[in-house]
């Protein structure tokens, strides 16, 4: 029987703008985070902002965009023409209201929904908006997306341009944080796409002359490349191409200047006008994975009133190229079928350094096959989701209504019975999975795929994340590190580090591998007790507790129980991301790491270890003082 629920029309509400951004965020900026993935909430919030400026600079309008970060508080400033000062409040409170909708004006923009600053002013503590043109400036500030100022015309000796300020809401956003290296990696997107734009970040100026081609040497500098980054460019579409020694595939995609960090349709031309370019140019019909193995390439389009997937444009759904319903498909095919055919038949020497990545790629695949059928039946009579891995309950339906718990899906790889057990008893068993290991893994480093197969332990690991041919079909959005804060807690991660670096960069590159950071000190009385992540925090807590405290040292996750576990993996989780900046380079990293021991590197570890030493020094003098404050109170 239907319980009696009162449906009048003091049920029915009109929620404004802002209420309705503020109680569905996600429909707008995607999830919310805290900082610690780049496509969290907070970067959309200054994509959204810089994205305006960018296409001032596109219609031919400014040439430099400055960018301050400072203590969780945004500055952005362009030297554009300005929002026309009469509108400067509705453009950043009127939802539906902006000057992109004219598609002569912004033809081939990013945004054209007139729902970006809004957003970003609903979702702000303080949100400030200041337009400058011909001599006059206008000014209004908001708090909550509620105007709280609106200043009168000023006359102003400055540039015309936007400057937008935003401190994002932390009831929003808790504990947020802005990490460098993101915001500097979407900087560089700007800059690479945007030829001779000057951004100026904290400080530090970003500017590319040569665009995609200037993005392909940064992040490959230094690393082996089988031939010369191939340089393809037209009207509307712009293609870089190589291939490294690494496994998998390195793509980078934008639309309009927008990084479209799951691809989409145009990213999937791409990737398949490669293949038919090669397969014709060559007249063999090669595999397709063996083209596509240590591939490295960006694709950049512009095309008219595009159709992304999600509000945060992070994935293409068009397939044509203009309302009047073009190919995009044929756009993108053609100009690399012509475009690649021509570069390939000029330039044989790379033509033939082309060949040779292929039929490597395509030896190592015949020579694995063998071994790859025996691991897989391994796997499947180890039992592995019954003895190694621990699932999640989400992964026993496919009920694709639940793609938004997908999203939480995280795997803690842990060593040790001890460990798993504390976090097998603890964990939301809906979305998070525990992976047990069985001692050291192998270091792999310098070693091929080959050794995956007969290695169990990293085979096991590879099914349990079903990673064995890409990541897409990644099962777990968070793959999370979990080992004991000692020497041999850190050589177990750096271990696994090499290995996921090794054979499977596309997930560190995507986001999604992660270190658990748990509290090292428990500090507490008969009333307190504080969890504390560093000796800083260890010497507040005594503090606070007036040095009459009980000091417990965790030296390794099995000695945390499960009940103050389940405090360090639920909705307090700390997660520290592994993130390949600009500047990051796989080889490099690993033979610096793992390679032969260098002289470099016992400097490294010796100058460490020195800061260390003086660190400890510097605590126990504070902590004895402290008690000698204690003792005479």
């Amino acid at each position: 029987m239907a319980q009696d629920h009162q449906y009048t029309e003091e049920q029915i509400r009109s929620l404004d703008w802002k209420e309705h951004i503020r109680l569905r965020p996600g429909m707008y900026i995607g999830k919310l985070g805290d900082g610690s993935s780049i496509d969290d909430g907070i970067y959309i919030l200054l994509k959204e902002v810089v994205d305006n400026c960018i296409d001032e600079y596109v219609m031919g309008y400014g040439k430099e965009i400055e960018v301050e970060i400072q203590d969780g508080i945004v500055t952005v400033r362009d030297y554009g023409r300005g929002i026309p000062l009469g509108k400067v409040i509705d453009c950043v409170s009127q939802i539906n209201t902006g000057g992109k909708y004219d598609s002569k004006a912004f033809k081939k923009s990013v945004g054209l929904n007139g729902v970006g600053t809004k957003a970003v002013n609903a979702l702000s503590q303080y949100f400030k908006v200041s337009s400058i043109r011909e001599g006059q400036e206008k000014s209004a500030e908001f708090e909550l997306g509620n105007l709280t100022k609106d200043h009168r015309l000023r006359k102003v000796d400055d540039v015309n341009g936007t400057s937008i300020v935003f401190k994002p809401d932390p009831k929003i956003f808790p504990k947020y944080r802005f990490m460098h290296e993101f915001v500097e990696s979407r900087i560089w997107h700007y800059a690479y796409l945007n030829a001779g734009l000057k951004i100026h970040y904290n400080g530090k100026t970003y500017i590319s002359k040569n665009g995609l081609r200037d993005m392909l040497e940064r992040r490959t500098d230094g690393e082996s490349l089988s031939y010369p980054i191939i340089h393809l460019k037209g009207e509307d579409i712009e293609a870089v191409i190589t291939h490294g020694t690494q496994y998998g595939e390195q793509y980078y995609s934008f639309v309009n200047g927008q990084f479209t960090s799951q691809g989409g349709t145009h990213l999937n031309y791409f990737r398949d006008a490669i293949v038919k370019t090669v397969r014709d140019f060559y007249k063999k019909d090669f595999d397709t994975k063996d083209i596509h193995t240590g591939i490295i390439g960006a694709i950049s389009v512009r095309i008219e009133e595009p159709v992304f997937e999600s509000q945060t444009k992070t994935k293409l759904g068009s397939t044509t190229t203009a309302p009047e319903g073009s190919s995009l498909r044929s756009m993108i095919v053609d100009f690399i079928s012509k475009e690649l055919d021509n570069f390939l038949h000029k330039n044989p020497e790379t033509a033939k350094e082309l060949l040779g990545k292929i039929l490597q790629s395509e030896r190592e695949r015949k020579e694995i096959a063998g071994i790859k059928k025996l691991a897989n039946q391994r796997a499947k009579k180890a039992n592995l989701h019954n003895k190694k891995l621990r699932d999640c309950r989400i992964h026993l339906t496919d009920n694709k209504a639940k793609q938004e718990i997908r999203d939480h899906t995280m795997l803690f790889i842990t060593e040790g019975d001890s460990a798993s057990g504390s976090i097998t008893k603890s964990r939301n068993v809906e979305t998070q999975a525990v992976f047990s290991l069985r001692g050291k893994p192998l270091n792999c480093f310098g070693m091929s795929k080959k050794i995956v197969y007969e290695n169990e332990e990293l085979n096991l690991l590879q099914h349990a994340l079903d990673i064995e041919d890409g990541i897409e079909n990644l099962r777990f959005n968070k793959v999370v590190i979990a080992t004991d804060a000692d020497v041999d807690g850190m050589h177990i991660r750096l271990l696994l580090l090499t290995f996921f670096l090794q054979f499977f960069p596309d997930l560190v590159r995507g986001g999604h591998l992660y270190i658990l950071d748990t509290p090292l000190f428990r500090v507490r009385d008969k009333k307190q007790t504080f969890y504390c992540y560093n000796e800083k925090e260890k010497q507040e807590a005594i503090k606070k507790l007036r040095g009459k405290a009980e000091i417990t040292r965790f030296k390794g996750l099995g000695e945390i129980s499960p009940e103050e576990f389940g405090t360090f993996i639920g909705d307090n989780i700390k997660l520290d991301p592994v993130i390949l900046s600009e500047d990051s380079h796989i080889e490099k990293l690993l033979e610096y790491y793992m390679g032969k021991n260098t002289q470099d590197r016992q400097e490294f570890i010796i100058s460490s270890l020195r800061v260390d030493l003086d660190q400890i020094i510097a605590d126990d003098i504070e902590i004895g003082a402290l008690e000698e404050e204690v003792a005479e109170a």
